[in-house]
C-alpha cells in the first residue's frame, strides 16, 4: 500500500532524518582511539631464566627460552589487545636484538630487531604518537642484592647514576619514553626490578614471575608467569590515566661506574667527561637524548 505523505509530516521526517544523522555522526566523533602500545622486551627477567647460559647465542637452552620470551611478549600483546590497543610495537632489546622468534609473535604487533646503535638502544621505534610503555623481561641493576643476573646496560658497569638516582635499565628506559611523553606503565621480571621500578616510577603494575634468591631463583609454571603478564597488562592499560612520563629535572649528570679502571679511562677521552676517581667518569646536558648520547658513547 503506498501512503501519502503531507508537506508538514515530510518536514518532520526530514528533520528527524537529520537528527539521527547528526547522532551517529557524534557517536563516531566520540569513540575513542585505539591505543598505540610500546613493548620493550629483554630476556633476564623471563620466567625460569636463572644463567648467563640461558641468554646467551649457543647456550644449552637458550632456545627453550627464546621461545618462553616469546611467549611472555605474546601474553603482553594480548593483555594489550583486551584493553583496546589497535596498533603494537614489540623492541627486542636483549644482545643480539635477535631473540624473539618472529613466526611465533602475535600477528597483531610489529616486530623491530637488531640495533641501529644510536642512543635509543632499547626503546629504538619509541616516539610522540604512543600511548603507553610495558617491559617484558626485565632485570634489576647492577650491585642489588637478591636480584637474577643483575647488570645494567652491560656487565662492564658498576652503577649508572642520573641526578643522583641510581638507575636499571628500566629508569634509563623509562626516561627515554619520558622525553617523548609516553609513561611506563608496566614491569615484568624478579621481585628486585619490581621494587626498583615502582621506585622510579611510583604506583605502576608489576608482574613478579620468579623470586630471586641469591643467585638462584623461585620461579612460577611459565603458563601462570604469561598469564599473570596478561592480567597485569590490561589491568595497567585500563588505568592508563594514573600514570604520568617519567621525567627529571634538567640539567641531567651522569656518573657512569665502571669495574675495569681502563673503561673509566677510555670514557674520560670523551669531550667534556670528568673523572672522578679510579672507576668513575661523570657527563653533563641539557637535554635527555644528549645524554643518552654520552652514555653511549661512554660504554664502547
Amino acid at each position: 500500500m503506498i501512503r501519502k505523505v503531507t508537506p508538514l509530516a515530510g518536514i518532520f521526517l526530514l528533520l528527524a532524518l537529520m537528527s539521527s544523522f547528526a547522532s551517529a555522526a557524534g557517536q563516531a566523533a566520540a569513540a575513542p582511539k585505539g591505543l598505540k602500545v610500546f613493548i620493550s622486551v629483554d630476556m633476564e627477567g623471563v620466567c625460569g631464566v636463572v644463567s648467563w647460559d640461558d641468554v646467551t647465542v649457543g647456550g644449552t637452552d637458550y632456545g627453550l627460552f627464546r621461545k618462553l620470551m616469546t611467549q611472555e611478549t605474546n601474553a603482553a600483546i594480548e593483555g594489550a589487545l583486551a584493553a583496546g590497543a589497535t596498533e603494537i610495537v614489540v623492541r627486542d632489546g636483549h644482545d643480539t636484538g635477535r631473540n624473539i622468534l618472529p613466526d611465533l609473535l602475535r600477528p597483531e604487533a610489529r616486530l623491530l630487531r637488531d640495533w641501529s646503535y644510536g642512543p635509543l638502544s632499547m626503546m629504538e621505534g619509541i616516539d610522540r604518537t604512543f600511548d603507553a610503555v610495558v617491559f617484558i623481561g626485565y632485570h634489576a641493576r647492577a650491585s642489588t642484592p637478591n636480584a637474577v643476573l643483575k647488570h645494567t646496560m652491560t656487565t662492564k658497569l658498576l652503577d649508572v647514576i642520573i641526578n643522583g638516582k641510581k638507575m636499571p635499565e628500566a629508569g634509563i628506559n623509562g626516561l627515554m619514553a619520558g622525553y617523548f611523553g609516553v609513561p611506563v606503565v608496566l614491569v615484568s621480571g624478579d621481585q628486585a626490578i619490581a621494587a626498583q621500578a615502582k621506585e622510579l616510577f611510583g604506583d605502576i603494575e608489576t608482574a613478579v614471575v620468579k623470586e630471586a634468591i641469591a643467585t638462584a631463583a623461585l620461579n612460577l609454571h611459565p603458563a601462570k608467569a604469561q598469564e599473570l603478564i596478561k592480567q597485569k597488562t590490561t589491568a595497567a592499560l585500563k588505568r592508563l590515566k594514573d600514570f604520568k612520563p617519567y621525567k627529571l629535572a634538567p640539567p641531567y649528570t651522569l656518573d657512569v661506574s665502571f669495574a675495569d679502571e681502563a673503561g673509566a679511562q677510555k670514557a674520560s677521552w670523551i669531550p667534556g667527561a670528568v673523572r672522578k676517581d679510579e672507576h668513575t667518569v661523570s657527563f653533563t646536558a641539557g637535554d635527555v637524548m644528549d645524554l643518552m648520547k654520552l652514555f653511549r658513547l661512554s660504554k664502547l
